[in-house]
């Protein structure tokens, strides 16, 4: 069984879990998210782990950017990442890391972009179940019209991390 390694880190936008196996970070989510349960045991169930509080290498780098990305000096982040779900989340997660830091998409957008304008509540779904925040940029999507809309982080946390970007949005 694999060991997932765990540690905490408190943003600027509140305390998140980071989570790493086999050197790939696999989790930095909202600890205190409505669907963490959910996340954890979708990771504990796709990687065949158990969860285990420690430092790494790993986790010490992901920490590190973060704390680059909050003070506004790192833009993209290199961390590897080790996705967890099925083939469509993964998809919608991949096109997500296209976003550019400072830029905002729609989910009509996004769904766009994959190839299927009529998948935009999938896509909406895939993007509340990402479980690697931040690295995956969830947060640049917003509603239609320019409006903050749903974040697992919450959205004054989302506006925040919107506004460290500079990124264009209607609050």
């Amino acid at each position: 069984m694999k060991k997932i390694i765990i540690d905490y880190f408190k943003s600027p936008c509140g305390e998140l879990v980071l989570g790493c196996v086999d050197e790939k970070l696999c989790l930095c989510d909202w600890r205190y998210r409505k669907k963490r349960q959910a996340i954890d045991n979708r990771l504990l169930k796709g990687i065949g782990g158990v969860f285990r509080e420690d430092k790494n290498e790993l986790l010490h780098h992901a920490i590190q950017q973060l704390l680059e990305y909050f003070a506004g000096q790192r833009h993209r982040f290199d961390i590897p990442l080790l996705m967890t779900g099925t083939v469509f989340q993964k998809r919608v997660w991949h096109e997500l890391c296209q976003i550019p830091y400072g830029t905002t998409s729609s989910y009509l957008q996004l769904a766009e972009r994959i190839g299927n304008k009529r998948a935009v509540r999938a896509v909406a779904a895939a993007n509340g179940a990402n479980g690697i925040s931040i690295f995956i940029p969830c947060h640049r999507i917003i509603g239609s019209s320019g409006e903050l809309v749903g974040y697992a982080g919450g959205l004054r946390a989302k506006k925040k991390l919107l506004e460290l970007e500079n990124a264009s949005f209607n609050a």
